[in-house]
Protein backbone atom coordinates (compact mmCIF):
# COMPACT_ATOMS: atom_id res chain seq x y z
CA UNK A 1 0.00 0.00 0.00
CA UNK A 2 1.47 3.78 -1.10
CA UNK A 3 1.98 6.60 1.65
CA UNK A 4 -0.81 8.34 -0.58
CA UNK A 5 -3.31 5.75 -0.27
CA UNK A 6 -2.82 4.89 3.66
CA UNK A 7 -3.14 8.67 4.42
CA UNK A 8 -6.58 8.44 2.53
CA UNK A 9 -9.91 9.34 5.05
CA UNK A 10 -13.75 8.74 3.77
CA UNK A 11 -15.09 11.71 3.05
CA UNK A 12 -18.93 12.95 1.78
CA UNK A 13 -19.54 15.54 -1.07
CA UNK A 14 -21.71 17.77 0.73
CA UNK A 15 -24.02 19.33 -2.21
CA UNK A 16 -26.63 22.63 -2.20
CA UNK A 17 -30.26 21.71 -2.94
CA UNK A 18 -33.59 23.73 -2.48
CA UNK A 19 -36.61 22.22 -1.10
CA UNK A 20 -39.87 23.13 0.46
CA UNK A 21 -40.00 23.62 4.05
CA UNK A 22 -42.95 22.34 6.47
CA UNK A 23 -44.59 26.17 5.62
CA UNK A 24 -44.62 24.98 1.94
CA UNK A 25 -41.41 28.21 1.25
CA UNK A 26 -38.40 27.16 -0.73
CA UNK A 27 -35.37 26.99 1.61
CA UNK A 28 -31.29 26.26 1.01
CA UNK A 29 -30.16 22.80 2.64
CA UNK A 30 -27.31 20.93 2.38
CA UNK A 31 -27.31 17.33 1.53
CA UNK A 32 -25.28 14.51 1.67
CA UNK A 33 -23.90 13.58 -1.93
CA UNK A 34 -21.14 10.87 -3.48
CA UNK A 35 -18.63 9.37 -0.77
CA UNK A 36 -15.10 8.97 -1.39
CA UNK A 37 -11.13 9.09 0.08
CA UNK A 38 -8.93 12.25 0.33
CA UNK A 39 -5.68 13.16 2.04
CA UNK A 40 -6.23 16.18 3.52
CA UNK A 41 -2.92 18.42 4.33
CA UNK A 42 -2.62 21.74 6.33
CA UNK A 43 -1.21 24.40 4.11
CA UNK A 44 1.65 25.16 6.69
CA UNK A 45 4.08 27.42 3.85
CA UNK A 46 4.98 31.05 5.13
CA UNK A 47 2.76 32.68 2.51
CA UNK A 48 -0.78 30.46 4.15
CA UNK A 49 0.28 31.32 7.90
CA UNK A 50 0.64 35.20 7.05
CA UNK A 51 -2.64 34.83 5.17
CA UNK A 52 -4.44 33.07 8.05
CA UNK A 53 -3.04 36.04 10.38
CA UNK A 54 -4.60 38.23 8.06
CA UNK A 55 -8.49 36.40 8.38
CA UNK A 56 -7.96 34.02 5.71
CA UNK A 57 -9.56 30.86 6.71
CA UNK A 58 -7.37 27.58 7.40
CA UNK A 59 -5.48 26.24 3.96
CA UNK A 60 -5.15 22.79 2.90
CA UNK A 61 -4.22 20.26 0.36
CA UNK A 62 -6.42 17.64 -0.64
CA UNK A 63 -5.12 14.91 -2.43
CA UNK A 64 -7.56 12.25 -4.59
CA UNK A 65 -7.58 9.50 -6.77
CA UNK A 66 -6.97 10.83 -10.62
CA UNK A 67 -10.12 11.56 -12.48
CA UNK A 68 -12.66 11.89 -9.21
CA UNK A 69 -14.21 15.41 -10.30
CA UNK A 70 -13.49 18.13 -7.58
CA UNK A 71 -14.54 21.44 -8.70
CA UNK A 72 -14.42 24.91 -7.77
CA UNK A 73 -16.79 25.59 -4.83
CA UNK A 74 -17.30 22.11 -4.18
CA UNK A 75 -18.22 21.15 -0.78
CA UNK A 76 -17.11 17.74 1.05
CA UNK A 77 -16.99 16.82 4.76
CA UNK A 78 -14.49 14.46 6.30
CA UNK A 79 -15.49 11.89 8.28
CA UNK A 80 -13.29 11.35 11.25
CA UNK A 81 -14.12 14.75 12.73
CA UNK A 82 -17.13 16.35 10.56
CA UNK A 83 -15.31 19.54 9.69
CA UNK A 84 -16.38 20.63 6.01
CA UNK A 85 -13.87 22.44 3.11
CA UNK A 86 -14.80 23.80 0.08
CA UNK A 87 -12.43 23.45 -2.97
CA UNK A 88 -10.65 26.77 -3.89
CA UNK A 89 -9.17 25.70 -7.28
CA UNK A 90 -9.53 23.25 -10.20
CA UNK A 91 -8.44 19.60 -9.99
CA UNK A 92 -7.34 19.35 -13.99
CA UNK A 93 -4.54 22.08 -13.10
CA UNK A 94 -2.73 19.53 -11.02
CA UNK A 95 -3.34 15.81 -11.84
CA UNK A 96 -0.52 13.19 -12.68
CA UNK A 97 0.83 12.71 -16.32
CA UNK A 98 -1.00 9.47 -17.82
CA UNK A 99 2.29 7.78 -17.75
CA UNK A 100 2.73 8.31 -13.54
CA UNK A 101 3.37 5.26 -11.46
CA UNK A 102 0.51 7.12 -9.61
CA UNK A 103 -2.82 8.60 -10.33
CA UNK A 104 -3.66 11.35 -8.25
CA UNK A 105 -5.09 15.02 -8.44
CA UNK A 106 -4.79 17.73 -5.71
CA UNK A 107 -6.63 20.65 -4.80
CA UNK A 108 -6.55 23.39 -2.30
CA UNK A 109 -8.94 24.10 -0.34
CA UNK A 110 -10.01 25.67 2.46
CA UNK A 111 -12.00 25.27 6.04
CA UNK A 112 -15.93 26.28 5.56
CA UNK A 113 -18.80 26.05 7.45
CA UNK A 114 -21.93 25.80 6.13
CA UNK A 115 -23.76 28.54 6.11
CA UNK A 116 -27.37 28.71 7.45
CA UNK A 117 -29.23 29.52 4.84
Amino acid sequence: MSLIAESMEKCTMVNRSVVLDRFGTYVNAWVDGVEFDAAITEDSTLAARVAEKEGVTELYTVTVQKGFPLQFHDVFRRHSDGLTYRVTTNIRDNETPNRASFSIGQVRAERWDLPDD
